[in-house]
């Protein structure tokens, strides 16, 4: 009998690529199988991440890392978090990839092939801060509902590409443009052709800054594929659901975009506190825009333990969304006093900035916690434990604090 139906080439060509072999009577595969080799996959070894990562989430895959693997000044792929809200696309064909501009407030839709963003426009490369904006939701009670990230939900990489003011400029805008949203090749978790899993933007103001990238390349090489391979948008500073991956489409609209997770609840935080577990009115939610300011110690890693009367060496990050970190501070006596350490200026506006202290203030043997808090250059401090809680479980930006045991 004449099979009807087979896996697509593209599909196929995927799978082929994962397995790093020919799928040999890959043509007689059934639609909708997935080979036994790729049905409980390595993510590990299938994304090139780092075997100490951490997975939450597998359909649609979502991993990330520990505080300690976060130490490289730029983060390497095999330390970088994966945030997906559908499934990584299938069929991609880099030689007819293409972006496609249009929306209400452009003055005509103008469409790029990969080939001509590259050459067309000048080529740009900053380090950038992306972070889930559900970092740390994990400790907040009552329980918000999504990844219960614990704090490595970020990265700050380099990524190369053009930048989106002027790819909107070539295509011309209106006077009433206030919005951009993406749209990407992404398949929703339905596989329904068209739902779009995602679909978020940010003001036109935002997509206008310099940093604000359609990106082809990250730390120097093609974007893997699971962080938006060929094209991303990279929006640094705000929750990186503003930086759409597998890029196609970028809409300029004349409204507040209200694409996949732009409305109701999604990347929304009541405008005004609420008590735990108190229902928030969607009219009531304010969207996320600036990432609040936050810190991480990278070195050592928690759980380390020293000698009586040695010194302890502490480094780590801090950012602030769009602004600078201005103090960064530790504490060993649970927040009761603070002490200074050297915080290193940003390499580019919207990267993290690297601090470092030597605390020799351990008075005898015991179990001890060092505490960090950045402070940014409008006064906002951390919270020293865990700030107002809100419906989705955002912006959990309390100290980062690390055990120390004194031997």
């Amino acid at each position: 009998m004449k099979r009807r139906s087979f896996i697509s080439k593209g599909a196929l060509g995927t799978f082929s690529t994962i397995l790093g072999a020919e799928i040999v009577f890959g043509h007689e595969v059934p639609l909708g199988y997935t080979p036994l080799a790729l049905q409980d996959p390595d993510p590990f070894k299938l994304f090139k991440k780092d075997s100490d990562m951490t997975v939450l989430n597998t359909k649609p895959w979502n991993i990330e890392a520990k505080a300690h693997l976060l130490d490289d000044k730029i983060t390497p792929n095999k330390f970088m978090f994966i945030r997906n809200n559908g499934l990584i696309p299938e069929n991609i064909d880099v030689n007819n990839w293409s972006l496609t501009i249009d929306g209400e407030s452009v003055k005509k839709p103008k469409t790029y092939s990969l080939s001509e963003l590259k050459t067309k426009f000048q080529q740009y490369t900053y380090q950038l801060t992306l972070e889930c904006g559900g970092n740390g939701r994990s400790e907040f009670n009552p329980p918000a509902k999504g990844n219960q990230w614990t704090i490595g939900a970020v990265s700050c990489a380099n990524w190369t590409g053009v930048r989106l003011k002027d790819v909107l400029e070539d295509v011309g805008l209106k006077s009433d443009a206030v919005y951009i949203g993406y749209h990407a090749a992404d398949i929703h978790l339905s596989r329904n052709p068209e739902k779009e899993p995602i679909s978020r933007g940010v003001p036109i103001a935002k997509a206008q800054q310099d940093e604000t990238l359609l990106a082809f390349q990250m730390n120097g090489e093609d974007i893997p594929l699971a962080h938006g391979y060929p094209l991303r948008l990279v929006s640094g500073g705000w929750p990186a659901s503003t930086s759409g991956k597998w890029v196609n489409g970028i809409s300029v609209r004349n409204k507040e975009h209200d694409g996949a997770k732009m409305t109701g609840t999604s990347y929304r935080v009541p405008c005004e506190p609420v008590a735990p577990g108190e229902k928030v009115a969607d009219e009531d939610m304010c969207i996320i825009e600036s990432m609040p300011v936050k810190s991480l110690i990278t070195y050592p890693k928690s759980g380390a333990m020293i000698k009586e009367g040695q010194s302890l060496n502490i480094r780590g990050h801090a950012w602030a969304g769009e602004l600078e970190v201005s103090k960064m501070e530790y504490s060993v006596d649970f927040g009761s006093t603070w002490n200074n350490c050297t915080i290193e200026k940003p390499v580019n506006r919207l990267a993290w900035q690297h601090f470092s202290a030597k605390i020799s203030d351990f008075p005898k043997k015991g179990y001890y916690e060092v505490w960090a808090r950045a402070t940014d250059s409008q006064g906002n401090g951390q919270p020293m434990l865990l700030p107002g809680w809100n419906p989705k479980g955002y912006l959990n930006n309390a100290c980062h604090r690390i055990a120390i045991k004194v031997i």
